[in-house]
């Protein structure tokens, strides 16, 4: 959710980085944080925080899983994925560079983008914000001569430059033995593993059991729309998670924290596993428009605690429109967000011969039991109703012809609601189908129960 004003993060007392309204009136890195206010009065400004900043690169790495099992950190801002056994999965380098690409920004981050044979080179490349996507081995020097010394990162760069050097061209065009002498044989190990002359072992980031994320909102807001906005950035990087586990699932927690009330929790169940954002955006949206806030929303945090596999359908060779099934679970999921989870709901039978304690509700898709029950109507009354008896023939406007029976029903001694009854299947003068019975008493008076059509 961009701020209306400009934004700007600050160390130190000096701007640290600043978004493209504050640079529209002049701001820049480096400049002091009083000549900025005197720039931009109304300027949001913020700290560095080095935990969000580590917190934000690990959910990075998290998301970033989805395309290789191979990722490293290079703190404080790197990210080191080892995509060569993914190439023919995703359709080529350039199309892992464009998931990567369009993922990072519908998350909202700003980032470059670059790949060389090793993973050094291609952290250098990515920190001077080169754009170069390197396959061939042979392309990398000719590539690295041209990077400013900046990109080693060493304390020794100033010694480096008071010698000329300012430039690894320099550097390789030095002797070895008088570099390595004067400034450590960490300079050349470094440049060796750039250039593929020295292995570079990374430690493997271990991707977490559980996904938890938070995004703080530039401004405090209260409409859907608006959170709803925050809230699609943290659905896609749960989606990279779930899909780096090859899972997905069935419950989500979103918390919206407030100034001073308790953090509003809204909860998102769905019926079948999906690690799809879009789906959850939409039952996200739902659940936004109907929550009543307390208070002004601060920041947005995400939690799935459980995950389970998510298994896939085979399909057909040539697609059958007529044949495919309905996406049933999605239906039952948004309607539920809209109409509440009470609302919606399954029919489970029940071991019980009395029609009316023979089912129970249930979760869609619950496992039944089986049961062999007679033929019994979907349409139960939710009071049977009196039928009037002429010439001992039940009347329902008209007298009604027994069709099949009876089905006796005799239970329900044990929990004092003793039941027993003859059911028969009747059809009225309409032609509709209806279940009816007679009670076995010395009364015997007939009633209508249920409906078949």
């Amino acid at each position: 959710m961009p701020s209306p004003e400009p934004c700007a993060i600050a160390e130190r007392q000096r701007i640290l980085v600043c978004d493209a309204k504050a640079a529209a009136r002049g701001l820049h890195a480096g400049m002091p944080v009083a000549a900025a206010l005197a720039l931009a009065p109304g300027l949001r400004l913020r700290e560095r925080e080095t935990a969000a900043e580590t917190e934000a690169l690990l959910g990075i790495a998290a998301w970033a899983m989805q395309c290789t099992p191979n990722v490293a950190l290079d703190f404080p801002d790197l990210v080191l994925l080892e995509v060569s056994g993914s190439l023919k999965l995703f359709g080529g380098l350039g199309e892992i560079v464009a998931r990567l690409r369009q993922g990072l920004a519908a998350m909202g981050y700003g980032a470059h983008l670059a790949a060389a044979p090793t993973a050094r080179a291609a952290s250098w490349f990515a920190r001077t914000g080169k754009h170069c996507l390197i396959a061939d081995a042979a392309l990398l020097e000719d590539e690295l001569r041209a990077l400013p010394l900046s990109v080693l990162q060493s304390a020794k760069e100033a010694a480096l430059a008071s010698i000329g050097a300012g430039s690894i061209a320099d550097l390789l065009a030095l002797p070895r033995g008088g570099l390595a002498r004067r400034y450590g044989q960490g300079l050349l190990d470094a440049l060796d593993q750039a250039l593929g002359r020295l292995p570079d072992p990374r430690g493997a980031f271990v991707l977490p059991e559980k996904f938890c994320a938070v995004i703080e909102l530039p401004a405090e807001a209260t409409q859907a729309e608006a959170l709803l906005f925050a809230s699609k950035r943290l659905l896609v990087q749960l989606e990279g998670f779930l899909a780096a586990r090859a899972a997905g699932t069935r419950r989500l927690v979103l918390s919206l924290s407030h100034r001073t009330a308790p953090a509003t929790r809204i909860e998102l169940g769905l019926v079948a596993a999906c690690r799809e954002a879009a789906h959850f955006a939409q039952l996200a949206r739902e659940r936004l428009q109907q929550t009543a806030l307390p208070e002004a929303v601060r920041a947005i945090a995400l939690q799935v605690q459980a995950i389970e596999p998510l298994e896939h359908g085979s399909r057909n060779l040539f697609s059958d429109a007529l044949r495919e099934e309905g996406n049933w679970p999605r239906l039952i999921e948004r309607l539920r967000s809209r109409l509440g989870v009470a609302a919606v709901h399954g029919m489970a039978l029940c071991a019980d011969h009395r029609p009316e304690r023979a089912s129970i509700r249930a979760e869609p898709g619950a496992k039944q039991l089986a049961l062999d029950f007679e033929l019994r109507p979907f349409w139960l009354l939710a009071r049977p109703q009196a039928l009037e008896e002429n010439a001992a023939v039940p009347c329902h406007h008209g007298p009604l012809k027994l069709l099949a029976g009876p089905e006796r029903i005799e239970s329900g001694w044990w929990d004092g609601a003793d039941t027993a009854r003859d059911y028969f299947v009747a059809r009225a003068a309409n032609d509709a189908l209806l279940w009816v019975y007679r009670e076995r008493s010395p009364a015997g008076a007939w009633y209508l129960h249920g409906i078949f059509s």
